[in-house]
């Protein structure tokens, strides 16, 4: 089992910055393919961004490519996902989650999730 937990979401302005945080505790870290997804009212929860297992590689959904970056600090057991340009269409419970030894953007393929962190954007 591995336990997630995001942090770093807040109330920020359209055209503003946040670096979200999600700290993993439990199995090996490293072994393990990251996820940001996020749920906005009403909706279903989406893809944001992966990572594999090696950080090697990156994915991006099209809404956030080139405003949104997701990297890993496996010594700190910590993924994050520094967001630029954020517009009200962010706004959203973001949240981390986890695979073993999988690269995938399908959500339905992770095993592990965090409880989610609220970032809001205002116009």
């Amino acid at each position: 089992q591995v336990q997630l937990v995001e942090s770093g979401g807040r109330l920020v302005q359209a055209g503003g910055s946040l670096r979200l945080s999600c700290e993993a505790s439990g199995r090996t870290f490293s072994n393990y393919g990251m996820g940001w997804f996020r749920q906005a009212p009403g909706k279903e929860r989406e893809f944001v961004a992966v990572i594999s297992w090696s950080g090697a590689t990156t994915g991006y959904a099209d809404s956030v490519k080139g405003r949104f970056t997701i990297s890993r600090d496996d010594a700190k057991n910590t993924v994050y996902l520094q967001m630029t340009s954020l517009q009200p269409g962010d706004t959203a419970v973001y949240y981390c989650a986890a695979t073993d030894r999988v690269y995938t953007t399908d959500l339905r393929r992770y095993d592990h999730w965090g409880q989610g962190t609220q970032v809001t954007v205002s116009s």
